[in-house]
């Protein structure tokens, strides 16, 4: 168990640490979100519409937070979900979130996008990981990703199915990311201030390598480029059809992340999904669209019992985890929660991220008057009458 320091005790507290490391554009790749970004925003301020109702005068000396999740158990009901390019935010930063996951029982997914090799992500966890699949570079590309996440021991197969073009952050474009990246000195200059200002971050970027590639995604001419991220995204879009020869190629549990509605949740169990992550990619796609929380009673009510549900989305404290589950999900993913983590610290960062989740899960769950995950339900909260209702 990690200690938490009197500067950092909250997920807050290890946000505005990684903003002080990070370079403006890599900050904002973390932090932001599409267009105005409403539903990122919506994501995490829905939580304050489910109101807590606890039982008082029950005195519970420990509180059980394991979870078994398409049969593997955890220590705590949350997952860390995959955020791309996490190589920006530390050296080797997928390796060291895995790392930390493992150390604390609970489970790490990686990126496609990832800027370290899935070998070494999977050597560094003693935990369980998934491998989060995008179609970059066509079929041929993604088969020959799913054998090397297979041969190394991943245990479930994640495909992400809300994302046939990348949203507008617009954060990026302002931030001259496009520009940085393109190593072309007069496009630079205007953005360069960001980065020399952070000498902390060039030092381990650079010694990291520096400007990565995706070594999971190998074309005909070697690794994918950063560069060419937006192009290959949009040529990569998942259908329904794909599903079909991605679950015959992995054939093991495979999990859709992205649902939205009950009839795409009904549609990835037809197709054989184990389990659904109800998500809107952290807000990061489609803005407007309804936040995760409001839409899991409907995905809910279309597939009963038939897969485990999961959620991710604004999720900042235990006590949302709380009330996700009492809602009814099995667990939740978080990204950003443990991103602002690794960027502010690296594997101790994310470590003590995982902490501050679990103590206030902890202490949430007592104060409720509950033993056990098992015992939280839709009499430990309530929320609002029309949730009910299709969005």
């Amino acid at each position: 168990m990690r200690a938490l320091t009197p500067s950092t005790v909250s997920i807050a507290d290890l946000r505005r640490k990684a903003r002080r490391r990070l370079p403006r554009m890599v900050f904002d790749y973390i932090d932001g979100g599409a267009e105005d970004e409403i539903t990122m925003r919506e994501n995490e301020r829905i939580y304050e519409d489910v109101v807590l109702r606890p039982k008082s005068a029950v005195v519970v000396p420990q509180v059980d937070t394991r979870v078994s999740v398409l049969g593997q158990e955890l220590s705590v009901p949350f997952i860390l979900a995959p955020v791309g390019s996490s190589r920006l935010f530390w050296p080797r930063g997928e390796a060291a979130a895995a790392a930390a996951a493992g150390k604390a029982g609970t489970l790490y997914t990686l990126s496609t996008l990832s800027g370290t090799r899935m070998e070494e992500v999977r050597e560094a966890s003693t935990g369980p990981c998934w491998f989060q699949l995008y179609l970059c570079g066509g079929r041929d590309v993604a088969l020959k990703g799913i054998a090397r996440a297979a041969a190394c021991g991943y245990s479930a197969l994640v495909v992400t199915i809300d994302t046939p073009v990348a949203g507008m952050r617009e954060r990026d474009v302002r931030n001259g990311t496009a520009q940085l990246l393109s190593w072309k000195p007069l496009e630079m200059l205007p953005h360069v201030a960001q980065v020399i200002t952070r000498p902390g971050w060039v030092l381990d970027f650079y010694r990291d390598g520096g400007l990565m590639s995706f070594p999971n995604i190998t074309l005909a001419d070697g690794p994918m480029g950063y560069g060419d991220i937006g192009a290959q995204l949009e040529a990569a879009a998942v259908s329904w059809d794909d599903l079909q020869w991605i679950a015959e190629a992995w054939n093991g549990p495979l999990v859709v992340k992205g649902v939205h509605t009950d009839d795409d949740a009904r549609r990835a169990v037809d197709l054989g999904a184990k389990a659904v992550v109800v998500s809107n990619h952290g807000g990061r796609q489609l803005d407007g669209v309804a936040p995760t929380l409001r839409v899991l009673p409907e995905v809910l009510q279309a597939v009963g019992d038939q897969v485990e549900v999961l959620i991710d989305g604004g999720i900042r404290r235990g006590s949302d985890i709380v009330k996700a589950i009492a809602l009814g999900v099995k667990a939740v993913l978080v990204g950003r929660a443990y991103a602002y983590g690794l960027a502010a610290g690296g594997e101790s960062g994310v470590a003590t991220a995982i902490e501050i989740l679990r103590s206030e899960l902890v202490r949430t769950m007592k104060l409720l008057g509950c033993e056990s995950l098992s015992e939280l339900g839709d009499g430990n909260v309530l929320a609002p009458r029309d949730w009910s209702q299709r969005t």
